[in-house]
């Protein structure tokens, strides 16, 4: 079957899967149709946005669907009109099975973890968030239960110890990309031996979806711990702390980015600082540099720009 000969349906939203979608492109693969978000309202005039996967696909002349609700009668019949051979989801919502088992090849998955570990709505953050040194990306075919079908292919990628969940997300985006169009490529040339995902509980590690009350950085907890956290939710859905000042004013702080400071120490939510060049904050074992900071109402920014007008000597403590 050649690649035009190949009917796929790519389903996807934000710019996670744009790079696979142009990735299939490039390759000169017959994207026959786009299911993708409706467009929403954003930003101060709240006009409506297109989703990135949208743009994508308007500027290259595919053609797109934008249901609200995935089990809509007249929905199911635009899709299955397409006539697709193969449906590709990387980055989108759940499908019921009247969706995932439309087409003669099935449909398949880009996930961002080594599966079985980190099923679930954040991946990307909690690999980061719990210290892990390594992650990658996984294809499988949809099954009932969310992310538990047999697994195509896998490849690993590091996680560095400056690695925050946006350079993490950035990388994984690329290796996605040329993993979607190899197992693409194996699926059409009927290579292709899915195998069932391990059920070694010792695997089993979750990514649920993260609130805001998970955000809050605990300054009991060790230096490492913290960073980490840090790390793992910058720059979404981004950590954050409370400034309490000597006048009784609480001012709340997204923190991207800190590094350890091993030459220090201090109680835990200790605060020190030169109102120059560093703000150093003492943990329940170790003390951390904040690096990047965004202050309720104010832009982000590094340290040094912060304290040029913020007047540390004023706050009480950091909760």
């Amino acid at each position: 079957m050649a690649n035009k000969d190949l009917r796929i349906v790519f389903m996807g939203t934000p710019d996670f899967a744009v790079e696979s979608l142009k990735a299939l492109v490039e390759a000169q693969y017959n994207i026959v149709g786009v299911v993708t978000a409706p467009d929403r309202p954003a930003g101060r005039g709240q006009k409506l946005k297109q989703s990135p996967v949208k743009e994508y696909a308007v500027n290259n002349n595919i053609p797109v669907l934008q249901p609200e609700k995935l089990k809509n009668p007249d929905f199911l019949e635009e899709l299955k009109a397409l006539k697709a051979d193969l449906q590709i989801i990387v980055a989108f919502r759940m499908l019921p099975e009247v969706v995932w088992s439309m087409p003669a090849l099935g449909s398949f998955n880009l996930h961002g973890s080594l599966l079985p570990r980190y099923r679930g709505a954040a991946p990307i953050n909690w690999a980061v968030i719990n210290g892990d040194k390594e992650t990658g990306v996984t294809t499988f075919f949809l099954k009932h239960e969310i992310d538990t079908g047999n697994i195509i292919y896998q490849e690993k990628m590091p996680i560095t110890n400056d690695d925050t969940a946006g350079t993490v997300h950035d990388k994984m985006m690329v290796l996605g990309a040329r993993l979607v169009v190899k197992t693409v490529k194996a699926i059409e040339d009927g290579e292709v031996k899915a195998l069932p995902q391990s059920t070694d509980e010792s695997q089993l590690k979750h990514a649920p979806k993260i609130f805001k009350d998970d955000c809050r950085i605990d300054w009991q907890k060790d230096a490492q711990t913290i960073r980490n956290h840090i790390r793992g939710l910058s720059p979404y859905p981004t950590a954050w702390t409370e400034f309490v000042m000597k006048n009784g004013k609480q001012i709340s702080s997204k923190v991207f980015f800190a590094d350890s400071n091993e030459g220090k120490k201090l109680d835990a939510g200790q605060l020190e600082s030169d109102n120059k060049t560093y703000l150093s904050i003492g943990t329940g074992n170790g003390v951390l540099d904040l690096t990047q900071l965004q202050l309720a109402g104010k832009k982000r920014m590094t340290i040094e720009e912060l304290l040029r007008g913020f007047d540390t000597e004023q706050i009480d403590f950091i909760k």
